[in-house]
Order: structure tokens, then C-alpha cells, then sequence
């Protein structure tokens, strides 16, 4: 199992989805545990995708979202369903791909900088865990392709955990 770094930064969008999603997988391979595979994730998704300013998760704990492992500025601890774009996803099950967060009802700005968001839902099965979630300063940076790579992560992540490991919530 290789979990260094990348020893390039990839050229083109397509290669840093690629890349990151390789690298996520050598990172996630042979290891069960959410918190170790989440701050892992949030690193390399971070680390190879360009152009955000934060990476990490939000799980869900108490019927809310509760910040988990990320990568960026501080941020906001707890997220009610009903609120934000990660609230939207979560309460929704479906992925949120916001273009201009400025224009989004009840957007939770966590960082100012923030102009476009990404987010995910953590899945296993029909059971949610959280949600990924991604942030850029650059409007529109997500593009359908990041979409689908995301999605893709988001998966592996999930089955990769043993989540009897974490405190969530026992059903869903």
C-alpha cells in the first residue's frame, strides 16, 4: 500500500480527479477505521484537487450534521437538516452542487470566501453517515465530472469503514 504524495501536481482536472482518487484508494485500502480514513480522505481530496479552500466531512450524530475530519479554516461544528447546503443533501439523500453559494436560501457561510460547494452524501446502502463536503472560492468550480468523481470517492469511503467504530446515529 503507497499513501505517499503524489510526486507531481496533476495538469489537468480529469488527472487531478484520477490522481485523487488513487491515491484515496492506496490510502483507504487495508484500514477500517472511519476517523483514520476520513482525515486521510480529507487530506488527499484537498491535496489534489485544485481550487477549493475546504475539504472534509460532516456526520451525522443526534439527528444533526457534526463537523468530522477536514482540511481548511475552521468550521462551523453543527448543522441542523434543515439548514445549508450540507443540511440540504443530508435531509435530501442527494448530492447538492451549488454554483454561487451567495444565491442559495439559508447557505451557512463558515468561511466568507466561499463561493461555490459541493456536497455529497455518505451513504451505506440506504443508511446515511454524513456527507462530504467540498468548498471553493472560485464560483462554479464543480464541474458534472467532479460530480461523478466525488460520488465515486464518497463510496469508497463508505464501504471502506467499519462505522461500528464511530458514534452515529444507529439508523437511517
Amino acid at each position: 500500500m503507497d499513501i505517499s504524495p503524489p510526486t507531481t501536481l496533476p495538469g489537468t482536472p480529469e488527472e487531478a480527479r484520477t490522481q485523487a482518487l488513487a491515491w484515496l484508494e492506496g490510502v483507504l485500502t487495508g484500514e477500517r477505521d472511519p476517523w483514520a480514513n476520513l482525515a486521510n480522505a480529507a487530506a488527499v481530496l484537498f491535496g489534489c484537487l485544485p481550487g477549493l479552500n475546504w475539504a472534509g466531512f460532516y456526520l451525522l450524530r443526534g439527528g444533526e450534521l457534526v463537523l468530522g475530519p477536514f482540511q481548511g479554516r475552521p468550521a462551523c461544528v453543527r448543522i441542523p437538516l434543515d439548514r445549508g447546503v450540507c443540511g440540504a443533501a443530508a435531509r435530501t439523500r442527494s448530492i447538492q452542487r451549488v454554483d454561487d453559494v451567495l444565491q442559495f436560501e439559508g447557505h451557512i457561510a463558515c468561511d466568507a470566501a466561499s463561493r461555490s460547494e459541493l456536497v455529497v452524501p455518505l451513504m451505506l446502502g440506504s443508511r446515511l453517515l454524513g456527507v462530504l463536503d467540498l468548498d471553493s472560492p472560485l464560483p462554479g468550480r464543480f464541474s458534472e465530472e467532479d460530480v461523478q468523481a466525488m460520488q465515486a470517492a464518497a463510496g469508497m469511503i463508505a464501504s471502506a469503514c467499519d462505522w461500528a467504530l464511530a458514534a452515529l446515529d444507529p439508523a437511517d
